[in-house]
This record gives C-alpha cells, structure tokens and sequence, in this order.
C-alpha cells in the first residue's frame, strides 16, 4: 500500500504534552532538475515570509493569514482555494491552470514535493499559484476568518497501524480552524483510498454541526476501525450507511489514484460545507 508520502500534513494535538505529526520528518537532496526549478522559480512561488525561519515548518509568532496579505501575493481578492498535502502538485497546478480566475494555495511539507510543484507552476508561467512548505494545522489557525473559498485534502497519509489513528490529519481541531478560514458557504473537499480512513472521516466531521455533508451517494462501511493487521476481517464487521460525494470532477485522475484503483480500492470523496 502507499504510504502517501509528500500528501500529509499534520495534526498538532498534543500527546502527553507533544506535537502529534501526521508525517515522518525525513529530508531529501533535490536531483539537478528540481533544483533548477527552485533556483528559476522558486522566488516566484514560494512564500517565504510564513515559516519562523528557514528551519521551521510552523508559522512565525506574530503571523497572520489575512485578506491583505493575499492581496499583497497573489495581487488580487480572488477565490482561495487551500490544498493540505499537495504532494507532487499534480492536482494543484492541474486546477490553477484550468482557473485562472481564481488563486491557489499548495502546503506541502517536504522539499521534492515543494520543488516539484514549483517546476510545474513554472514551466507554465502560471501566476495564480503559491506553494508554502508548512504545517498545515498551525497556518490554519492564523488564518482570518473567511479567507478561503475551498480546502482540499486528498489523499492523505491513512496510518494504517491503530495505534497510529491519532496521526490522520482530519481532526476536530483542524477542522474547527478550516471552518473559521472558509468562508460561509465554502467547502472542505476530501479524497480517500482507504476503508478505514474514510469511516474517520465520517466519524469526525458528520459529527460538526458547522459543517454540512453535501454528499448524495450512499455507501456501506464497517463501523468499527480496522488497522494494518487485522484489515481482512473489515468485510466480517457489522456495516452501516453513509453518505458520500460523487467523484470531484476538479481533481485530476494522478498515476496514484490510478494505481489505487488497479488494485480495487474504492475511492472515497467527501464535501462539507461551512454552515
């Protein structure tokens, strides 16, 4: 299974007084490729003015999300959409070239990932685009209220072992801060290849009374949580009905989510609506 490297981010809630990650720091050289990106474009792109330093995946004390400093970046007040995890930027990038009438926030937290997407953005001259390496839960919550148009999360780290449920990047905290920066009527848009992970999600957010299923499918889960080594008994659980979205038709069909399908996974897709 993939482990969705460079498609997380984290949860910060606390554990015995720790930051609980919803990824494993690693660091990575950049190949010459993506290092020319970044020397070419990286300027451009990257917002370098949010982490603390250059060693900080958080943003600096005093910092704020806000309306201005959207204006100050993407020279404009149009509609924001946030992705958490944009991985290699397949999607990201995909979606500001097809709207160019709207601008794009990719968080990302690993430095191919980062480079990557600046290599894509880039070689189309895009101006719509922001990529910033940072923990997501921590911007959101410096966020103003009702920045945002749209969040994405697809795809994120499923962290099959129980005891590592704690790690999923949807949470009622981030999702309390994701609702503060969307505007009224703004959505959360969620994609997941795992049986388990989209039972949390159920779980988390259709619990919210600020968010609002959009969902019109209706899909049978276990409804007790399964992990890495006990999956195969998932069909043998007592099942129940949720509702789910249709495929989001602005998401690109990557070689990830192709390979997931291959396998015969189901793929999972959620849209909450700020309420």
């Amino acid at each position: 299974m993939n482990v969705h490297v460079g498609e997380s981010a984290h949860t910060s809630s606390p554990l015995h007084g720790r930051k609980v990650l919803s990824f494993v720091r690693r660091s990575a050289r950049l190949d010459a490729r993506l290092q020319r990106a970044i020397d070419n474009y990286g300027s451009d792109y990257i917002l370098s003015d949010i982490a603390a330093n250059d060693e900080s995946l958080d943003p600096a004390e005093r910092f704020s999300f806000t309306q201005s400093y959207i204006e100050k970046h993407w020279g404009n007040v149009n509609p924001l959409t946030v992705e958490i995890g944009s991985g290699q930027g397949e999607n990201v990038v995909a979606a500001a070239a097809a709207h160019p009438e709207r601008n794009f926030l990719a968080l990302e937290v690993y430095d191919p990932g980062v480079a990557h997407t600046v290599l894509l953005a880039g070689k189309q001259g895009l101006t719509n685009i922001r990529i910033a390496k940072i923990n997501a839960p921590e911007l959101f919550a410096a966020m103003d209220a009702g920045v945002a148009d749209e969040v994405w999360t697809f795809f994120p780290d499923p962290w099959p072992k129980m005891r590592h449920h704690k790690r999923r990047i949807v949470q009622p905290e981030l999702a309390s801060d994701v609702h503060n920066a969307l505007r009224k009527g703004g959505v959360w848009r969620i994609a997941t290849d795992i049986e388990d992970y989209a039972l949390h999600v159920h779980e988390v957010m259709d619990a919210l009374p600020d968010f609002k299923n959009l969902g019109e499918l209706t899909v049978s889960l276990p409804t007790e949580h399964v992990g890495k080594g006990n999956a195969d008994v998932a069909a043998e659980l007592p099942h129940a009905d949720f509702t789910e979205s249709a495929r989001f038709d602005g998401r690109v069909l990557t070689n990830f989510e192709k390979k997931g399908l291959a396998a015969g996974r189901v793929i999972h897709d959620f849209t909450y609506q700020a309420v």
